[in-house]
């Protein structure tokens, strides 16, 4: 990348936080909070994350991304179906975090595999995408990962980086610069989440197990 290609994308990204609106911002700063309350196992992810999607949902929607809006329908089913998972009703104990079994581990792949192949033939057969390839892979992997979210897996944050290290790049093609300084932080943030989540489930068995 030249001096010239560097200044034009700086350019390029300080034009986008100019047009960004007022929704689209909330939508962000809702969006980063559910990653961050996530990271310290906090349930307040989940409303965080309703409000970021119900948002973001209205301006995909109004900018005629339709496929995207269907994926944040799939982050909001999960995310109210993760919310009741952790609270797990009240005359039950939280559910804790866990390793993923090879039993979810083996659905986690499913769901990554016929989520890629469903996607992908839409978005070749039905869209004008022009990334059709690396869109499915993003989507599809972030689906895995959001269901191991909800069930408090370790491993969520692997699937969800997987989505976030092609995401990014995918998002400067689309001149997204912001978009794509934001995953970039989320994937950031995600490894961190990642450390932070083995720290408390070795404290969790040393507790059960003193």
């Amino acid at each position: 990348m030249t001096l010239v290609d560097i200044q034009e994308w700086l350019i390029l990204f300080l034009s986008q936080i100019k047009e960004t609106g007022v929704l689209e911002w909330l939508a962000v700063i809702f969006g980063v909070s559910e990653v961050l309350l996530a990271r310290k196992n906090n349930i307040l992810l989940y409303p965080a994350g309703i409000i970021s999607i119900l948002l973001s949902s209205y301006l995909l929607f109004h900018a005629k991304l339709y496929a995207e809006t269907l994926l944040n329908a799939y982050y909001l089913v999960m995310s109210i179906y993760g919310w009741y998972f952790w609270i797990h009703k009240k005359s039950k104990p939280d559910v804790r975090i866990s390793r993923t079994t090879k039993k979810e581990m083996t659905i986690a792949l499913s769901i990554v595999g016929i989520g890629f192949v469903v996607l992908y033939l839409f978005l070749l057969n039905f869209t004008g995408s022009d990334v059709p390839l690396e869109d499915a892979i993003v989507a599809s992997t972030a689906w895995a990962g959001m269901w191991l979210l909800a069930k408090r897996k370790i491993e969520n944050w692997i699937f969800l980086n997987v989505s976030n290290i092609i995401a990014i790049p995918l998002l400067i093609h689309k001149h997204l610069p912001m978009m794509a300084m934001l995953t970039l932080f989320l994937f950031i943030v995600a490894i961190f989440g990642y450390f932070d989540w083995k720290k408390i489930y070795k404290q969790e068995q040393l507790q059960a197990n003193p």
